[in-house]
Protein backbone atom coordinates (compact mmCIF):
# COMPACT_ATOMS: atom_id res chain seq x y z
CA UNK A 1 0.00 0.00 0.00
CA UNK A 2 2.75 2.52 0.82
CA UNK A 3 4.64 1.65 -2.37
CA UNK A 4 1.35 2.28 -4.24
CA UNK A 5 0.80 5.56 -2.48
CA UNK A 6 4.53 6.60 -3.52
CA UNK A 7 4.58 5.71 -6.72
CA UNK A 8 0.86 7.27 -7.27
CA UNK A 9 2.90 10.83 -5.95
CA UNK A 10 5.84 10.59 -8.36
CA UNK A 11 3.48 9.89 -11.31
CA UNK A 12 2.37 13.39 -11.06
CA UNK A 13 5.86 14.92 -10.41
CA UNK A 14 7.53 12.89 -13.21
CA UNK A 15 4.67 14.54 -15.49
CA UNK A 16 5.07 17.49 -14.06
CA UNK A 17 8.77 17.93 -15.36
CA UNK A 18 8.51 16.77 -18.31
CA UNK A 19 7.03 20.02 -20.29
CA UNK A 20 7.82 24.11 -18.94
CA UNK A 21 7.50 27.67 -20.40
CA UNK A 22 8.72 30.71 -20.04
CA UNK A 23 9.29 34.32 -21.42
CA UNK A 24 12.44 35.36 -22.90
CA UNK A 25 14.52 38.46 -24.65
CA UNK A 26 12.77 38.77 -27.71
CA UNK A 27 16.60 39.80 -28.75
CA UNK A 28 17.84 36.82 -27.76
CA UNK A 29 19.92 34.92 -29.89
CA UNK A 30 17.26 31.58 -30.78
CA UNK A 31 19.33 28.61 -31.50
CA UNK A 32 17.23 25.98 -31.37
CA UNK A 33 17.65 24.41 -34.34
CA UNK A 34 19.21 25.57 -37.92
CA UNK A 35 16.00 26.55 -39.71
CA UNK A 36 14.62 29.64 -39.86
CA UNK A 37 14.13 31.64 -36.79
CA UNK A 38 13.13 35.02 -34.90
CA UNK A 39 16.94 35.70 -35.01
CA UNK A 40 17.31 35.83 -38.63
CA UNK A 41 14.62 37.36 -38.90
CA UNK A 42 15.79 40.32 -36.99
CA UNK A 43 19.68 40.43 -38.22
CA UNK A 44 17.98 41.02 -42.30
CA UNK A 45 15.59 43.38 -41.09
CA UNK A 46 18.04 45.37 -39.22
CA UNK A 47 20.51 45.05 -41.86
CA UNK A 48 18.20 46.20 -44.81
CA UNK A 49 16.89 49.49 -42.75
CA UNK A 50 20.05 50.75 -41.84
CA UNK A 51 21.22 50.63 -45.58
CA UNK A 52 18.50 52.25 -46.13
CA UNK A 53 18.48 55.05 -44.29
CA UNK A 54 21.92 55.55 -44.90
CA UNK A 55 22.24 55.32 -49.09
CA UNK A 56 22.66 58.76 -50.23
CA UNK A 57 21.07 57.65 -53.44
CA UNK A 58 17.42 57.57 -51.77
CA UNK A 59 17.85 61.33 -51.10
CA UNK A 60 17.15 62.53 -54.14
CA UNK A 61 13.63 61.49 -54.57
CA UNK A 62 11.61 65.05 -54.54
CA UNK A 63 8.78 64.44 -57.27
CA UNK A 64 6.03 67.41 -57.76
CA UNK A 65 3.58 67.40 -55.81
CA UNK A 66 5.29 66.17 -52.42
CA UNK A 67 5.07 69.73 -50.80
CA UNK A 68 7.03 70.63 -47.84
CA UNK A 69 7.26 66.96 -46.93
CA UNK A 70 10.22 65.59 -48.55
CA UNK A 71 9.70 62.19 -46.90
CA UNK A 72 10.04 59.35 -49.81
CA UNK A 73 7.09 57.56 -50.17
CA UNK A 74 7.50 53.68 -50.74
CA UNK A 75 5.56 50.48 -51.78
CA UNK A 76 6.36 47.65 -49.57
CA UNK A 77 6.28 45.03 -52.14
CA UNK A 78 6.98 41.18 -51.80
CA UNK A 79 9.71 38.86 -50.39
CA UNK A 80 9.80 35.67 -52.68
CA UNK A 81 10.83 32.58 -50.56
CA UNK A 82 13.49 30.42 -52.78
CA UNK A 83 14.10 28.28 -49.67
CA UNK A 84 12.60 24.78 -49.05
CA UNK A 85 11.15 25.96 -45.76
CA UNK A 86 7.55 27.27 -45.03
CA UNK A 87 8.26 30.98 -44.13
CA UNK A 88 6.06 33.83 -43.48
CA UNK A 89 8.40 36.50 -45.16
CA UNK A 90 5.70 39.23 -44.32
CA UNK A 91 6.79 39.32 -40.81
CA UNK A 92 10.25 40.68 -42.62
CA UNK A 93 8.48 42.95 -44.29
CA UNK A 94 6.70 44.12 -41.59
CA UNK A 95 9.54 44.37 -39.67
CA UNK A 96 11.39 46.83 -42.40
CA UNK A 97 8.04 49.21 -42.48
CA UNK A 98 7.53 49.60 -39.15
CA UNK A 99 11.22 50.60 -38.69
CA UNK A 100 11.28 52.61 -41.96
CA UNK A 101 8.72 54.68 -40.38
CA UNK A 102 9.73 55.25 -37.39
CA UNK A 103 12.71 56.71 -38.92
CA UNK A 104 10.76 59.66 -40.06
CA UNK A 105 12.43 59.72 -43.80
CA UNK A 106 9.76 57.29 -44.79
CA UNK A 107 6.42 57.14 -45.55
CA UNK A 108 4.20 54.01 -47.17
CA UNK A 109 1.06 53.71 -48.85
CA UNK A 110 -0.95 50.53 -48.18
CA UNK A 111 -0.34 47.03 -50.27
CA UNK A 112 -2.63 44.78 -51.85
CA UNK A 113 -4.36 43.68 -47.97
CA UNK A 114 -4.87 47.46 -46.99
CA UNK A 115 -6.42 48.63 -50.54
CA UNK A 116 -8.67 45.98 -50.37
CA UNK A 117 -9.57 47.39 -47.09
CA UNK A 118 -9.55 51.06 -48.07
CA UNK A 119 -12.00 49.96 -50.94
CA UNK A 120 -14.24 48.25 -48.76
CA UNK A 121 -14.47 51.32 -46.41
CA UNK A 122 -14.73 54.22 -49.58
CA UNK A 123 -17.33 51.70 -51.02
CA UNK A 124 -19.49 51.36 -47.64
CA UNK A 125 -19.25 55.28 -46.40
CA UNK A 126 -20.58 55.99 -50.25
CA UNK A 127 -23.15 53.26 -50.89
CA UNK A 128 -24.35 52.62 -47.99
CA UNK A 129 -26.48 55.86 -46.95
CA UNK A 130 -24.89 55.34 -43.13
CA UNK A 131 -22.42 58.07 -43.64
CA UNK A 132 -23.35 61.77 -43.88
CA UNK A 133 -21.84 62.30 -47.86
CA UNK A 134 -19.91 65.74 -46.66
CA UNK A 135 -17.74 63.08 -44.47
CA UNK A 136 -17.56 60.52 -46.56
CA UNK A 137 -14.09 59.48 -48.56
CA UNK A 138 -13.65 59.95 -52.15
CA UNK A 139 -11.14 57.50 -54.65
CA UNK A 140 -8.62 59.27 -56.35
CA UNK A 141 -6.75 61.32 -53.52
CA UNK A 142 -4.00 58.36 -52.39
CA UNK A 143 -0.47 59.34 -52.59
CA UNK A 144 1.92 58.24 -55.49
CA UNK A 145 4.45 56.04 -54.34
CA UNK A 146 8.02 56.71 -55.61
CA UNK A 147 9.86 53.88 -54.98
CA UNK A 148 8.72 50.16 -54.58
CA UNK A 149 10.55 47.41 -52.35
CA UNK A 150 10.61 43.98 -52.88
CA UNK A 151 13.43 40.94 -52.52
CA UNK A 152 14.37 37.39 -52.33
CA UNK A 153 15.07 34.92 -49.93
CA UNK A 154 17.19 32.20 -50.85
CA UNK A 155 19.49 29.03 -49.19
CA UNK A 156 21.41 26.61 -49.82
CA UNK A 157 21.65 23.49 -47.32
CA UNK A 158 24.09 20.71 -46.87
CA UNK A 159 24.12 17.66 -44.99
CA UNK A 160 26.55 15.18 -44.29
CA UNK A 161 25.03 11.81 -42.03
CA UNK A 162 27.02 9.90 -39.49
CA UNK A 163 30.13 7.90 -40.59
CA UNK A 164 33.08 6.09 -38.87
CA UNK A 165 35.18 9.39 -40.08
CA UNK A 166 33.11 11.63 -38.22
CA UNK A 167 32.97 9.52 -35.05
CA UNK A 168 28.72 9.25 -35.66
CA UNK A 169 28.29 12.56 -35.34
CA UNK A 170 25.19 14.08 -38.38
CA UNK A 171 26.26 17.58 -39.82
CA UNK A 172 23.43 19.92 -41.04
CA UNK A 173 24.86 23.20 -42.98
CA UNK A 174 22.45 26.17 -44.06
CA UNK A 175 23.00 29.04 -45.91
CA UNK A 176 20.36 31.96 -45.67
CA UNK A 177 21.14 35.05 -48.39
CA UNK A 178 18.48 37.58 -48.10
CA UNK A 179 18.23 40.39 -50.65
CA UNK A 180 15.95 43.30 -51.13
CA UNK A 181 15.46 46.17 -54.19
CA UNK A 182 14.28 49.67 -54.52
CA UNK A 183 13.23 50.56 -57.36
CA UNK A 184 12.53 54.02 -58.68
CA UNK A 185 8.78 53.88 -59.56
CA UNK A 186 9.14 56.22 -62.66
CA UNK A 187 12.25 55.02 -64.64
CA UNK A 188 11.80 51.63 -63.27
CA UNK A 189 15.59 51.67 -62.26
CA UNK A 190 17.44 49.78 -59.35
CA UNK A 191 17.91 52.82 -57.18
CA UNK A 192 19.27 50.69 -54.35
CA UNK A 193 19.87 47.03 -53.27
CA UNK A 194 21.21 45.29 -50.18
CA UNK A 195 21.78 41.55 -49.56
CA UNK A 196 22.73 40.04 -45.95
CA UNK A 197 24.08 36.23 -45.39
CA UNK A 198 24.07 33.70 -42.52
CA UNK A 199 25.53 30.47 -42.19
CA UNK A 200 24.20 28.15 -39.36
CA UNK A 201 25.81 24.77 -38.80
CA UNK A 202 24.06 21.98 -36.59
CA UNK A 203 26.28 19.02 -35.06
CA UNK A 204 24.19 15.52 -33.61
CA UNK A 205 25.37 13.26 -32.12
CA UNK A 206 25.05 9.36 -31.63
CA UNK A 207 22.29 10.27 -28.72
CA UNK A 208 20.24 12.60 -30.90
Amino acid sequence: MKHFIAASFLVPLLFAGCSSTRYGDPKGVETVNIDWGSTDLQTFSEKMVKSLLEAPQLAYLNTAGKGDDKRIIAYMGGVRNDTSEHINLEAVTDSIRTELLRSGRFRFVADSKGQNEIGDQVRFQNESGRVNPEMAKKFGKQLGADVVLYGTLSSIEKKKGRSLESAGTKTEDVYYQFVLNCVNIETGEIIWAEKGDIRKTQKTGLCG
